[in-house]
C-alpha cells in the first residue's frame, strides 16, 4: 500500500489519478489533496470519497467556500452532522508546498505553471518519490531540481518521458545513443510555414488526438509543447541536446523511443491514454494491471513517423539553443511563450508571431546567473513576461 499526495487533484492528471486509486484500493491510499481553489465542489467530493487527512487550496479566499462544499457534499451523501470528520484545510500560496512535505510515499505534482516548482523541491527535500507532471519544475527550475534530486527519485508522468523511462530499462546509460520523442504534430502538422499565416485560435484548438487544456493544445500546434519536453528529457535523463530528436507520429501510439549504441531501438507503444503513465508513476517500478487498454494486436496497424519540419516549426530548435545556453533561458522561453499564447488567443498576435516573438525575447535576454533559488527563476520569468508584452504591443502598433 502506497500513501499518496495528489497536487492538482481537480485537473485532468489529478482526476485520472483518482480513477486509478479508485480501481486499486489495495495498492494506493490518498492522504492529501491540493488544488487551486477554483472548483471547491469537486475538491470536497474527492476529499470525502477518499477520506483524506488534509486538503489544500492555493487561493486563501476559497477556504470558506470549501468548508461549505464539505457540508453540502456530506448532505448529498446522506451523512448526518457528526457522522464524518472534516479534513484539515491549509490555504494560501504555500499550501501546495506544505502538502508536498506531508508524510507519504509518493507526491504526484500535477500543479500547472511555475507554482509547481516549490512543491517539487519540497517533495524532493522530504525524500518522497516525485511523480512529476509539472513541466515548469524541470524547464524553469532544472538546475535547482538537479541539485537535490537523488537517482530514481523523479518518475515522469508525461507519456513521452514515461515511455523513455520504460525503454531505458533495456540498457545502461553508457549504451544510449539518442532519445527520440514522438509528437502528434498538433492541429497543423501537415502544413508548411506559408500555410500558417492566417490560422485562428479556434483552428489551433482542434487537436486531432488529445483532449487537453487550451494553452497545452496551442503549444502542441506550435510544437512548443514538444520543445519543452525536449528540455525535460535532457534534465531527466542527462542526455545531450544534440542526442535528442523529435519525430512526428500522428497516431500517438509510439510514445517515444531509445536508440542504443549497437543500433537497436526500443519503443513503448500503447493507445493514447494518460492513465497508463500516471499509474506507472504512482507504482514505479511496478506496473498496475489493467491501468489502460493495450494495443489490439489482432488488428492491422499503419504507424507513420516523419521528421519535424524545422522551418514551419522552429520551436524545438530554439528550445535546444536555450537549454544549451542555460542561465535561466529555458525559464525565459517558457514564460515568454505563455504571454505570446495569451496574446494569440486574444487576437493581438498572429499564430506565427508566437514563436517569432519568443525568438526575439531570447535574443534580447541579458545573461542571468544560473539560478540557485526559486526567486531567481521567478525574476527571470518576470523579465521575460514584461519583455514579451512590450514586443507584442509594439508589433500591434506597427500593424
Amino acid at each position: 500500500m502506497r500513501d499518496l499526495v495528489l497536487l492538482g487533484s481537480t485537473g485532468s492528471i489529478g482526476t485520472q489519478a483518482i480513477d486509478i486509486v479508485r480501481r486499486n484500493p489495495d495498492k494506493f491510499r490518498v492522504v492529501a489533496l491540493g488544488a487551486g481553489g477554483g472548483n471547491v465542489e469537486s475538491l470536497a467530493a474527492q476529499a470525502l470519497e477518499l477520506g483524506v487527512e488534509v486538503v489544500g487550496v492555493a487561493r486563501a479566499t476559497a477556504v470558506q467556500d470549501l468548508q461549505l462544499a464539505f457540508y453540502a457534499e456530506a448532505q448529498r451523501r446522506g451523512w448526518a452532522t457528526g457522522d464524518f470528520k472534516l479534513p484539515k484545510i491549509v490555504a494560501g500560496p504555500d499550501a501546495m508546498t506544505e502538502l508536498a512535505r506531508w508524510p507519504c510515499d509518493v507526491v504526484l505534482n500535477g500543479v500547472v505553471g511555475s507554482l509547481g516548482l516549490a512543491p517539487t523541491l519540497a517533495a524532493l527535500e522530504s525524500g518522497r518519490i516525485l511523480a512529476l507532471a509539472n513541466k515548469e519544475s524541470l524547464v524553469a527550475g532544472g538546475p535547482l531540481v538537479r541539485r537535490i534530486a537523488k537517482p530514481g527519485q523523479i518518475v515522469p508522468v508525461d507519456s513521452e518521458h514515461s515511455a523513455l523511462a520504460q525503454c531505458l530499462r533495456g540498457g545502461t546509460t553508457g549504451e544510449v545513443r539518442r532519445l527520440v520523442l514522438t509528437a502528434s504534430g498538433g492541429a497543423f502538422r501537415d502544413r508548411r510555414r506559408d500555410e500558417l499565416t492566417n490560422v485562428t485560435p479556434d483552428e489551433a484548438l482542434k487537436h486531432p488526438t488529445w483532449d487537453m487544456g487550451p494553452v497545452v493544445t496551442i503549444n502542441s500546434a506550435t510544437m512548443v509543447n514538444k520543445a519543452l519536453e525536449v528540455i525535460e528529457a535532457h534534465e531527466l535523463f542527462n542526455v545531450a541536446y544534440d542526442d535528442i530528436e523529435v519525430m512526428v507520429h500522428p497516431q500517438s501510439v509510439l510514445h517515444s523511443m531509445v536508440e542504443f549504441a549497437d543500433g537497436s531501438t526500443l519503443a513503448q507503444a500503447s493507445p493514447p491514454d494518460m492513465r497508463l503513465p500516471i499509474a506507472l508513476a504512482l507504482a514505479w517500478p511496478e506496473r498496475v494491471p489493467g491501468a489502460a487498454a493495450g494495443v489490439d494486436w489482432r488488428e492491422a496497424h499503419n504507424w507513420e513517423l516523419r521528421p519535424l519540419d524545422d522551418e514551419a516549426f522552429p520551436a524545438v530548435r530554439l528550445a535546444k539553443q536555450a537549454g544549451r545556453e542555460g542561465h535561466c533561458r529555458p525559464a525565459i522561453y517558457n514564460a515568454a511563450n505563455e504571454e505570446c499564447v495569451a496574446a494569440f488567443v486574444a487576437g493581438r498576435l498572429p499564430f506565427l508571431g508566437i514563436v517569432d516573438t519568443l525568438e526575439q525575447v531570447l535574443a534580447a535576454a541579458p545573461r542571468f546567473a544560473e539560478p540557485s533559488t526559486v526567486e531567481e527563476v521567478l525574476a527571470a520569468e518576470s523579465w521575460a513576461r514584461t519583455q514579451a508584452q512590450q514586443m507584442i504591443a509594439t508589433a500591434a502598433e506597427g500593424a
